[in-house]
């Protein structure tokens, strides 16, 4: 098969929080988001094959050989120290990976599950690999039970969301901030793409959940959750909304020293959300 190559960051073969059910999820490399709020910043950027990764691996398993970063994951015991140095939130471990090798690990895995979930950083911007995998497992007849599901930002065109749904069955897709400038300064990007989106694909019938990062003093305002309350009604009354509460884990810069999003908090604006007619909101399971 002559098929897209992906870069992926990170493949798990067995997961309960990225969609219905037990999922294969696959992690692709690269964002067009920097959150400060981001929980895997190491999946934000490609990386430039500078070096500065080589002298923190102690156990030799980054190495430059023709002017690219080459790596050995016999050598790598997960130290990550590779990560925590790298300037332009990239990682040196990456794979590069075809759609036939993700078709094969769910064959491995099929017995455990229930669909196959793409994520990130943000899967949209490898959209022909995203595109070419979700039609191989379509056409298997021994995969074709598995539903494929994207996990996004929403920051794509609609000719590209007119390619993407019709292989699509289900879309998380994140909405950061609704007040223009605030979604700017949590990401580094305009939210008009996002907000578009999530229309675009509720009409299609694939907006599985929306989900809203609550952050103090941020986006848990009265404002934003107004905006978040009529937008999701206005999205129709089998609207999913997924709340997630800001934690530390992972943020880097400014964010390190905000406030962490409180169950007290989350469950009041849940409350809120499930008395102006949103029949399901999901919230977090822990707090870390």
């Amino acid at each position: 098969m002559n098929s897209p190559l992906a870069t992926v960051n990170k493949i798990l073969t067995y997961s309960c929080v990225d969609g219905p059910g037990n999922r294969l999820v696959i992690f692709l490399q690269g964002c067009n988001f920097n959150c400060v709020t981001c929980h895997n910043p190491y999946t934000v950027g490609l990386c430039d094959h500078c070096g500065a990764c080589i002298p923190t691996c102690h156990a030799n398993a980054l190495e430059m050989v023709n002017g690219q970063i080459a790596f050995d994951p016999s050598a790598c015991d997960q130290c990550d120290a590779c990560l925590d140095i790298c300037p332009i939130s990239s990682s040196p471990m990456v794979q590069h990976i075809s759609v036939e090798d993700i078709l094969e690990i769910a064959r491995k895995n099929k017995p455990f599950l229930n669909g196959i979930t793409v994520s990130g950083g943000e899967a949209t911007l490898q959209l022909k690999f995203v595109i070419a995998l979700f039609e191989e497992v379509k056409a298997d007849p021994e995969l074709k039970s598995l539903t494929c599901f994207v996990d996004t930002n929403g920051h794509l065109g609609g000719q590209s969301w007119g390619r993407l749904l019709p292989v699509t069955d289900g879309v998380m897709l994140d909405i950061k901030a609704f007040n223009t400038a605030l979604h700017h300064g949590l990401t580094g990007q305009d939210n008009a793409k996002t907000l578009k989106a999530a229309k675009t694909v509720q009409d299609a019938g694939k907006l599985y959940e929306l989900r809203f990062l609550v952050i103090p003093g941020k986006t848990d305002t009265a404002a934003e959750i107004e905006s978040l309350t009529s937008f999701a009604r206005a999205l129709g009354p089998d609207i999913r909304v997924r709340l997630n509460a800001f934690q530390h884990h992972g943020v880097r810069a400014e964010a390190e020293d905000w406030e962490t999003m409180a169950k007290t908090g989350i469950d009041k604006i849940a409350a809120h959300l499930r008395k102006a007619g949103i029949p399901e909101v999901i919230t977090p399971a822990f707090y870390l």
